[in-house]
């Protein structure tokens, strides 16, 4: 066995290790197309140095992709889907305007946290409704 399929092997083994110790599963994909190198390297063993790292290359894109568009679409949902998703806990909810929607953005108090709201202008103290989250943004409009 040359000293190229050894390294493939190792390298392969050595991501997939490495991810017990991340969260996420990114580098399993790695380690899943260093050890398929290992594979094709040890059928080809006059594949240059610069192709092997350009093959690696593309075998990793295909295997994160192959990740994202099958398996992320078929992670269990858990019984708190928005549990580290905090803004999006307070759609639907009604809070009173802490200050006025002026041009576009205001403030309300949720807990012990000022939250940054857009919408359409109203005055401090009116009722509003969590209509969506824009980023760090609450949008809302005036509560029915």
């Amino acid at each position: 066995m040359s000293n190229n399929v050894i390294f493939w092997l190792a390298l392969g083994l050595v991501l997939m290790a490495a991810e017990t110790m991340v969260p996420g599963a990114f580098l399993l994909w790695f380690g899943l197309a260093a050890l398929v190198m290992g594979a094709l390297v040890w059928l080809l063993p006059d594949l240059h140095g610069l192709a092997q790292a350009l093959l690696f290359g593309g075998l990793a894109l295909v295997a994160v992709q192959i990740y994202r568009a099958y398996f992320r679409q078929h992670e269990p949902v858990g019984d708190q889907p928005l549990l580290n998703r905090r803004s999006e806990q307070y759609v639907g909810r009604v809070f009173v305007l802490e200050t006025a929607i002026e041009n576009g953005f205001g403030r309300i108090k949720i807990g012990d946290s000022l939250w940054t709201v857009r919408g359409e202008p109203l005055p401090a103290g009116t009722r509003v409704e969590v209509t969506a989250v824009d980023g760090m943004n609450l949008v809302v409009r005036a509560a029915p």
